[in-house]
């Protein structure tokens, strides 16, 4: 009987797991074996595990896709997807299927880690897409453990890039063999075999064992869906990587002992409820199986399973049986967490907890207080948002939240202002109103001496432009480490302060007329730089509530530039405006064109107004000063004035003097 007859007779929701080689060999050698087949029984793959000692987990791949940003790895599980026949002939799944968030497709970046698998010469692949952000890269850090191995992704023409270095060196730290990608060798002025040097470099300066430097290297475009050992000899399909997975990814380790599973990532089903993600690292898990709950720190409860899913494709596959070595997902289980394990109910045993880096900005969440409170918003109570930042707690490692002195008001701590940025753009959508404060960098005290987060920075630019770089990059106290020519860029390489990026990126794009790339990742703590120059300019407040009258913006252009369109509705305090001088200044954009007997409203030459300056959330947030709010709602981004009334801001000021 050949081995697909065999397939054939085994149930649709096993044939996923089934070792086709060794079902293979065993149907052709074991004339004893015939019989189970002739009878269809479900128990076949059961069969073969008890009596033959077959390990199913040697055809399972558990591999993780890490790069920089922007270097293809959403991509490349595209053309995996595609080289596998995942999708049938009438479906057109479109580009960057894993990216299904609307934020994600939005801006054209992975922000949550998702699993997928495929089946390639027998053997299930499960592959994890990761963000390549350095914000996000707590998503990168809580799923290393479910890996076996890594695909590196690297641009042929960029090389090795900040968050490369912190990806790499998070996989070789938990001992993960890397397969290396060099993506985008179509690029012109590309340097395929230059990169690959340069990834050499950086796995020995971290520290890399001999077997992980000894590693497989491919060339090619997953753009244009092909794979190649040369990149000088290019191929018509992605078959390179994926046999580069199953030859030089091991396998899970088999270890024997009760059951033992780590929880890194969790989903929500309305109708399951919550739903708990990870790679069953011993023993085997069934529906209505008793289980010990160990927390992180270290209580123990009971709980019970009531389903079982693996991963096929893009969906989740409900199962019998779950074996050692594959991604599974479980529902029934209360009480958990990220971080948790799950274990034999007799015998607990908890894994190493996941580590995070800490957090190096806080930002201050507060309920909306503007007299446009509630207009827009179902959620505004103080109430609302402390519920549904503790929910995000759960899922979002790398954040922390603390309660202020205040009852309606909460510290969020996290990565950087794209990292909160985006908690924050989900609750807007999700109907929630809030206001925030400026974002304000963690300072610790090392031995005594006060010291602060610095990044790496790395801008590529122009040439005719780097020297306007340096020098804005300087005066935030940056220090220069690297310049060097790229193509037609010059590459250049800083340490700055943490302090001294927030609100950097408008500064440069606006310099370098939107051509710098900027990217940048946290490096370590040091000493305290001192003073960073903060935005010069003052603020354009309004002096009333009302709508802005185009009279009035046009008589009062000279004074700066506006944030709020003609006939936009505003309030006291609001800032509408950026001052062309330092200082803030209280304008009057609803006061309109008197009329009397001599004149009409509408007898003047026509009205130039120039367009408003319109923000994003990020921008925004980098914008504002120490004594502002941003003001978020599900239609409007507004800034603000803490205090509202001029006499206030005036009281402020002077106790922050007396101070």
């Amino acid at each position: 009987m050949n081995l697909l007859n065999v397939l054939k007779l085994t149930p649709t929701k096993d044939r996923h797991l089934v070792n086709k080689k060794a079902l293979d060999t065993l149907c052709q050698g074991l004339s004893y074996f015939r019989p189970f087949i002739s009878n269809k029984t479900p128990q076949l793959k059961d069969y073969l595990c008890s009596h033959f000692r077959l390990s199913i987990m040697q055809n399972i791949r558990n591999v993780a896709i890490i790069a920089h940003v922007d270097h293809g790895k959403t991509t490349l599980v595209d053309k995996i997807l595609e080289a596998c026949q995942f999708f049938k002939d009438h479906q057109k799944p479109g580009e960057l299927v894993m990216d299904n968030n609307d934020l994600e497709k939005e801006r054209g970046i992975t922000i949550l880690s998702k699993n997928v698998s495929v089946q390639y010469k027998g053997t299930k692949i499960n592959i994890i897409d990761t963000p390549g952000h350095s914000d996000f890269g707590g998503e990168v850090e809580r799923v290393m453990n479910m890996a076996d191995g890594v695909l590196l992704l690297v641009d042929a023409f960029e090389g090795p890039m900040p968050q490369t270095r912190f990806v790499l060196e998070k996989a070789l730290e938990a001992g993960l063999k890397p397969v290396v990608v060099i993506n985008k060798v179509d690029k012109e002025n590309c340097t395929p075999d230059e990169v690959h040097e340069k990834v050499f470099d950086l796995m020995f300066a971290l520290d890399a064992n001999e077997d992980q430097l000894d590693f497989e290297t491919l060339y090619g475009s997953a753009k244009n869906g092909w794979m190649s050992a040369d990149w000088q000899k290019p191929t018509d399909n992605m078959f390179a990587v994926l046999d580069a997975i199953i030859d030089h990814v091991p396998a899970p380790v088999q270890e024997k002992g009760n059951s033992q599973m780590m929880i890194t990532s969790l989903d929500f089903s309305k109708y399951t409820g919550r739903i708990a993600i990870g790679k069953l690292k011993r023993g085997e898990l069934i529906p209505n199986q008793q289980v010990s709950l160990v927390k992180r720190d270290g209580s123990v409860t009971k709980s019970k399973i009531k389903e079982l899913f693996v991963y096929d494709g893009l969906a989740k596959v409900k199962v019998e049986k779950v074996t050692a070595g594959d991604i599974c997902a479980i529902t029934g289980l209360e009480g958990f967490e990220i971080g948790d394990t799950i274990s034999d109910p007799e015998n607990p045993e908890a894994l190493p907890s996941i580590t995070i880096d800490e957090p190096t900005i806080s930002m201050l969440f507060t309920i909306n207080d503007s007299p446009f409170f509630g207009k827009e918003g179902k959620f505004v109570t103080s109430r609302h948002i402390k519920d549904r930042l503790e929910l995000e707690l759960e899922r979002n490692l790398a954040m922390k939240l603390k309660e202020t002195n205040a009852a309606d008001s909460f510290l969020v701590f996290g990565r950087g202002v794209l990292h909160l940025a985006v908690l924050i753009e989900t609750m807007r959508r999700e109907g929630y109103e809030l206001q925030i404060g400026q974002p304000r960098v963690i300072i610790k005290e090392i031995d005594g001496v006060k010291c602060e987060p610095i990044e790496e920075l790395t801008i590529d630019v122009p040439e005719h432009h780097s020297g306007k770089v340096i020098e804005f990059v300087s005066t935030r106290k940056g220090n220069m480490l690297t310049m060097e020519p790229k193509g037609d860029v010059m590459h250049l390489e800083f340490e700055i302060p943490s302090r001294g990026i927030i609100g950097l990126r408008n500064t440069l794009l606006t310099t370098t007329q939107g051509e710098a790339i900027i990217s940048h990742r946290f490096k370590e703590f040091q000493e305290h730089k001192g003073n960073i120059p903060q935005r010069i300019n003052g603020s354009l407040i309004s002096m009333e509530n009302g709508g802005a009258i185009p009279y009035s913006l046009n008589n009062l252009q000279d004074r700066g530039k506006f944030f709020v369109e003609s006939n936009q509705a505003i309030y006291e305090g609001q800032v509408v405006g950026e001052h062309s001088r330092p200082g803030d200044v209280v304008v009057n954009l609803t006061k309109a064109k008197k009329q009397s007997n001599v004149r009409s409203s509408g007898a003047d030459e026509k009205i130039k107004i120039v367009p408003p300056q319109i923000f994003t959330l990020e921008e925004a947030l980098e914008y504002i000063q120490a004594d502002e709010y941003v003001e978020v709602t599900p239609e409007n981004i507004r800034l603000r004035k803490i205090h509202l009334k001029e006499h206030e801001r005036k009281r402020a000021r002077n106790a922050a003097f007396a101070n």
